[in-house]
Formats: C-alpha cells, sequence, structure tokens
C-alpha cells in the first residue's frame, strides 16, 4: 500500500467547476490499498475525525458524484469482532472503486499490523448509517448531496454477518450480506461476548439477503446454511465458493468473493441488470464461475 501525494490529495480535495470549488476534505489520513482497485473510481481509504472508530473507503476524486449520481452506502463489520477492518482492506477497497461509499467497524488499520484492542460492538454498523446520513445532508461536509442514502446495505465477515443480523431490522437498509456467517444452531459453540441472534430473529429481516459462505469447510457453512433454509419471506441467495471459513478477502483486490459482493450490491443499490444476472436465471449466472455453487429462494 502506499500513500497518496499531496498533489493527488489536493487534486481529490479542490475540483473546479467554473469559478466553484468543492469543501475541502476532512479526513486526518488516507492510504491507497493496492492499486486504489480495479473499478473506474479509484478508491483511498481514509479517516474521518467526525466518525471515531470507523474507516471509510471510497472513490478518491469526489467530483464526479452528486445528487443525480450518488454513492451507494455499505456499512461493514468484521471477523472475530475486530474493531479494524485490517483483514478486509482489498475486499473494501475494491468495492469503493466501482463507485461506493464503504463505512467499516473500526479504526485505521496500521500497515503491516494485527489490531489487538478491545471487541467491536453492533451498535458501530448504526453509527456509520447514521454518520453518513447526516454528512450527505450537511453542507459543509465534502460529501454534502454525494451519497445515496435512500440505498444503504450492511454487511460483515463471521461476527460481522452476527453484528448485522442483529442490525437487520433498520428501516433505512435496502439489502443485507451475510459473510461466512449465520446465527447459531448450537450458541454454546460461540465466542464470548459474540452478538448472538436468535434463529426466530431472522424473520426480522425486510430486505433481499445473499449469504457468502466458504463451502462445507467453512465453520459457519451449517449456521448460515441453516439461516437459509429457514427464511422463505424475502428474496435469499446463498453463494459458496471451497476456501474455508476465511473466505478470500486478503486476495488481490478481495479475490473471488469480492467479485460476487460486488456483483449483489450494484444489482440490489443501483439496479444493475446485468450485475444481477450472476443470481437469476436457473441455472443462475454464478454457477457458470468455476468452483461457485447457488441456491437461491424469491429470486427469478
Amino acid at each position: 500500500m502506499k500513500r497518496i501525494s499531496v498533489f493527488a490529495a489536493l487534486a481529490a480535495a479542490f475540483v473546479m467547476l467554473g469559478c466553484k470549488s468543492q469543501v475541502a476534505e476532512t479526513y486526518t489520513d488516507n492510504r491507497v490499498v493496492e492499486d486504489g482497485g480495479t473499478g473506474p473510481y479509484k478508491a483511498i481509504m481514509v479517516t474521518e475525525p467526525s466518525l471515531e472508530a470507523h474507516t471509510v473507503f471510497r472513490p478518491a476524486d469526489l467530483s464526479k458524484f452528486s445528487k443525480s449520481n450518488p454513492l451507494p452506502i455499505l456499512v461493514w463489520g468484521n471477523g472475530a469482532c475486530t474493531n479494524s477492518p485490517w483483514e478486509h482492506q482489498n475486499f473494501l477497497s475494491e468495492i469503493a472503486s466501482y463507485g461506493f461509499m464503504v463505512v467499516a467497524i473500526g479504526y485505521w488499520p496500521a500497515e503491516g499490523a494485527r489490531y489487538n484492542g478491545p471487541m467491536s460492538k453492533a451498535e458501530q454498523q448504526i453509527e456509520g448509517i447514521d454518520w453518513a446520513i447526516a454528512q450527505n445532508a450537511d453542507k459543509k461536509s465534502p460529501y454534502y448531496g454525494k451519497l445515496d442514502v435512500k440505498n444503504i446495505a450492511a454487511a460483515g465477515m463471521s461476527c460481522g454477518g452476527l453484528q448485522t443480523l442483529v442490525n437487520c431490522a433498520d428501516e433505512r437498509l435496502k439489502t443485507i450480506m451475510i459473510c461466512n456467517s449465520g446465527s447459531f444452531i448450537n450458541p454454546g459453540t460461540a465466542v464470548p461476548n459474540m452478538p448472538m441472534p436468535k434463529k426466530e430473529e431472522l424473520k426480522k429481516i425486510h430486505t433481499p439477503v445473499m449469504y457468502l459462505l466458504g463451502g462445507p469447510t467453512d465453520i459457519a457453512y451449517e449456521n448460515g446454511m441453516d439461516d437459509f433454509h429457514r427464511i422463505d419471506h424475502v428474496p435469499a441467495f446463498a453463494a459458496n465458493y471451497p476456501v474455508g471459513h476465511g473466505g478470500t478477502y486478503g486476495q488481490p483486490h478481495g479475490g473471488e468473493f469480492s467479485v460476487v459482493a460486488l456483483a449483489w450490491l450494484q444489482w440490489q443499490l443501483k439496479g444493475d441488470k446485468k450485475a444481477g444476472a450472476m443470481f437469476t436465471g436457473n441455472p443462475c449466472g454464478l454457477e457458470s464461475r468455476p468452483e461457485w455453487s447457488a441456491e437461491k429462494k424469491n429470486i427469478d
């Protein structure tokens, strides 16, 4: 990873439009993850002083976004309830590079270091949503009028997936993704202090939901698939790729998991029918990708 140049930061902060300029950036630190992603909008990872214990992944150049072309929002929870997205940087940067605002739970990831602090909490996803909506309405914010507050997703890996299930009833959500996770069939196997949503609470899901799992060797496979089989009241999709619990998040650009997660978000939050073809049809498009398997409900 590399720190963006002073010139690039200034260019992103002040883009001249006739005699008008954008509001100055407010971040206190910024970094390019990998090469900024493969999407059309090179992404940066930033810390925002107005949002404690969160890290934001977003396109570097905000001048391309407006009320007519806003950034949908994804709030993310990390594995092991870690209070830093250090394991998911490649994955989240890749999503941001396709025109998304990603607000991840947790502190700025130090280069080359794991996070060893206190566990995160499910409430931090809600804090991320509240912050993004407030920033979109604040004329003094660089995000003013640039965020799509009507298209918000929540997602998370392992413990982060449980945090997402805790928050699934939030009416502001348009979709959720439960990654390498699922509510426990046997709560006694859970790590202490993790969120423990009950199976009955799956009825609170009011949006389309995708389970993104690592196949039968994923320790969360049975929990996640049991969730999927119980859900019958909303569109539901279960995607499995045989890599186990760790997924592909740390691979270049997030590997195969980012391909599928990104397609789901493009379909659900941007109405992209081409991306949606990965999940529709019989068989669905995802099943043409090597090693993937899929099941779905209430999706044509």
